[in-house]
């Protein structure tokens, strides 16, 4: 027995030691390190000082130094999500995935985002380029010096990271200037519902300010120190994105001479994107100025031969391969017109898509210029450089000033609006170059002392060119407004407030228009009675413990569904513009002949079919029904969330979500606020700032999703800026 108890106890012993072993493998050595001292090839020593959240706060000499320490730092809490942002526009992550990764690949590969990057390196400035390089020789050095220590999804994996290159920064940019760009397939659809619909029925559903459902949105506004308690002007900013784990920003600091900036990074590019220095502060929303255009070529595929204004041409033709794990490489064969690679294909018809980033254009990076802005002037200066993306930006100062500027790269289009894709042959439909920066809309100090951008279209009416793009509904920039003019003063923390709204007014609108007309016909429908029933007292609250907002939200897919197909038969299931709360509400504001004999049946039909499917749903018992069971988010991180039993430890949710597309906390399963700022100039170490889960991608980190019950709850973090609580500094000593 006691022969068997001995090697019992080894074989335990063994196990706890392989335990220690293995905990200290993947937990313990790819944390970061955020003491000590540690040797870098600087020009003067950087500190690297930890905040509670994990947020580095960089001090430097010099700005090389101080953007090596932020590639350095990203590195440390995001290394492999860097790596994936690189691949994923690249069309590489097949190469670590396997073949669930090959449709993202070919897409990428389709859009030759490779090569757009490459393109924009050649035409970089060369004072561009070296604040890039100073940031990938940051990064590299992480990955020399911590070799073997890397995070556990590159274990897990089977591969270790290649050195990072400044073309690497410019393709984690180009995938933002993609994920905020075009709407192409909403003119693939418009052309398919013109070819067999009704065309004035048709363009009634695509008005100009057309919009795609599934595209991010944001919110910003700046209020001027006569709406505040303080005297002095407000900045808030939540950029609406693809949920994500982990988050999409990296918040740092970084201070050297003439630079001292505070916010949001994007992880693999240098500076901050959102966030304030010591004079201004700013924030961004999608511009959704369409910069995209399908051109319908005629094309042999065979040959690569196709026609332009009568002659004929020879389209450029790559064969890429793309790299699969655990499989043969697939081969993608892109043909490149004058206007851009073939990019979709309905039958025979080719078309191929121009993009505003692939122009062969200089490319610069005025990042670093915008960090560094004093005034509005040098603000505006800096924004002048930005060739993509397309955005609007907000403005506050410390002086009293606030703004709002257009910037990026607008195609000119004369004649035509590229609402439907164009004659690629014919030559009538082409770009006549891009806007100057000095026509784009720019507002400074309005009368109201109050600015809104929630992507609704912020061109002026007199505007001198064609205005085409994906806009938003005005929903969410009137409730924004309506909010701020509700008072008199605000104090700068209850921005939060306003950023946490839920009132759905497009909904609202539609209850109570069904409820009236369910009324007015005394229905006999049983479903219908029941849903004004449910909808007669709601107040537009999307609220996830309600029952209303569910059928609410039901009602809006029906009566969008059977509009569009009025318009264009069957077509109706894939008619999802974001503009389609607006043309919904014009459609029962107006009541025009020509679509619903009877209105009224219309909306009480609509209403009982919405109570029929909410019931198959959630059940026959309305009172039971939760809007947040239809409204419900889980975060998952891609690689670790796959370990069996460890999800709740990895993983957030499923947890129910307040809001609604049209509510300023606009979520939905795939979408919400990417974070939350709240900039306050009259004392900027009370602004506030917030991610969705934490400052680090390491799976073991106290910072993981250190975040993430402030921003469910609807609460912030100060963004420490002057006075900075360190709860560690490493030295990078030359």
């Amino acid at each position: 027995m006691s022969r068997i108890l001995r090697a019992v106890n080894a074989l335990i012993l063994l196990l706890v030691l392989a335990g220690l072993i293995g905990v200290y493998w993947f937990v313990w050595r790819p944390t970061t390190q955020t003491s000590g001292e540690i040797p870098a090839p600087t020009a003067k020593p950087v500190r690297i000082v930890r905040d509670s959240l994990g947020i580095p706060h960089i001090f430097a000499e010099n700005i090389d130094d101080v953007l090596f320490a932020q590639g350095f730092a990203t590195a440390q809490d995001r290394l492999w999500q860097m790596d994936t942002l690189r691949r994923l526009a690249a069309g590489e992550l097949s190469e670590i995935i396997g073949k669930s990764g090959l449709e993202l690949d070919r897409k990428a590969r389709r859009l030759r985002m490779r090569q757009v990057s490459q393109l924009w390196l050649k035409n970089l400035p060369a004072k561009d380029r070296a604040l890039l390089a100073a940031y990938a020789r940051g990064v590299n050095h992480y990955i020399e010096t911590n070799r073997g220590k890397w995070s556990p999804e590159f274990t897990v994996l089977g591969y270790q990271p290649r050195p990072w290159l400044i073309s690497d920064t410019l393709l984690c940019a180009l995938q933002m200037h993609r994920t905020l760009s075009g709407n192409w397939e909403q003119e693939a659809l418009k052309a398919r519902m013109l070819a067999h619909g009704d065309r004035d029925k048709v363009n009634f559903l695509f008005p100009e300010r057309v919009g795609d459902e599934p595209m991010p949105g944001s919110n910003a506004w700046a209020i001027s120190g006569a709406h505040t308690t303080t005297g002095k002007p407000v900045l808030a900013n939540d950029p609406h994105l693809e949920w994500s784990m982990p988050s999409t920003w990296y918040e740092i600091q970084l201070q050297a001479p003439g630079l001292n900036v505070t916010g949001a990074s994007l992880p693999g590019v240098p500076a901050v994107v959102i966030g304030h220095n010591e004079r201004i502060a700013w924030g961004i929303t999608a511009l959704q100025f369409d910069n995209q255009d399908l051109y319908i070529e005629n094309i042999d595929l065979r040959t690569g031969a196709f026609s332009y204004k009568g002659q004929t041409g020879q389209a450029h033709r790559e064969v890429e391969l793309i790299a699969v794990k655990g499989d043969k490489p697939a081969e993608v064969v892109i043909y490149t017109t004058l206007h851009g690679p073939i990019f979709h294909s309905e039958g025979d018809v080719h078309m191929a898509l121009r993009w505003a980033a692939a122009a062969n254009n200089p490319f610069e990076f005025p990042m670093i210029d915008l960090n560094r802005a004093r005034n509005w002037t040098e603000f505006r200066s800096a924004l002048s450089r930005l060739t993509g993306p397309n955005i609007n930006v907000l403005y506050a100062d410390v002086d009293g000033n606030i703004g709002w500027q257009v910037a990026g790269r607008l195609p000119l289009r004369k004649g035509f609006r590229g609402d439907v894709p164009l004659d690629g042959a014919g030559g009538a439909q082409e770009w006549d170059g891009f806007v100057p920066f000095d026509e784009l809309p720019s507002y400074y100090n309005p009368k109201s002392g109050i600015l809104v951008s929630a992507n609704q279209n912020g061109f002026p009416p007199d505007t001198p060119y064609q205005v085409s793009g994906f806009f938003a509904s005005t929903h969410r920039a009137r409730q924004i407004e309506a909010r701020l003019l509700s008072r008199p003063k605000w104090k700068p923390e209850e921005m939060l407030r306003i950023q946490s709204d839920v009132y759905a007014s497009s909904l609202k609108f539609l209850a109570t228009q069904a409820v009236q007309a369910v009324d007015k016909r005394g229905d006999q429908n049983p479903m219908a009675r029941e849903g004004a029933q449910l909808l007669r007292d709601w107040d537009g609250q999307m609220n996830r413990e309600k029952a209303a907002p569910v059928l609410a939200s039901l009602l809006y897919q029906h009566l969008r569904r059977s509009m569009a197909d009025r318009a264009a038969p069957k077509e109706g299931a894939d008619y999802k513009p974001y503009i389609a709360h607006s043309v919904v509400e014009k459609l029962l504001r107006q009541r025009p002949a020509g679509w619903f004999n009877d209105y009224d049946l219309w909306l009480a039909t609509s209403l009982a079919d919405a109570v029929e499917e909410g019931k198959r749903m959630q059940g026959r018992n309305t009172a039971k029904w939760r809007y947040g069971a239809l409204n419900l988010l889980t975060l998952k991180h891609p690689i670790a969330s796959l370990v069996p039993g460890m999800d709740s430890f990895f993983n957030i949710g499923p947890l129910p979500l307040n809001g609604f597309g049209t509510t300023i906390n606009a979520t939905s399963e795939r979408i919400g606020p990417s974070l939350r700022f709240v900039a306050d100039t009259s004392n900027w170490d009370a602004s506030q700032m917030n991610l969705t889960v934490g400052e680090s991608a390491h799976i073991f980190s106290g910072h993981y999703k250190d975040q993430w019950e402030h921003y469910y709850t609807g609460r912030s973090f100060p963004l420490e800026f002057g006075n900075v609580k360190a709860t560690g500094t490493l030295t990078l000593r030359p």
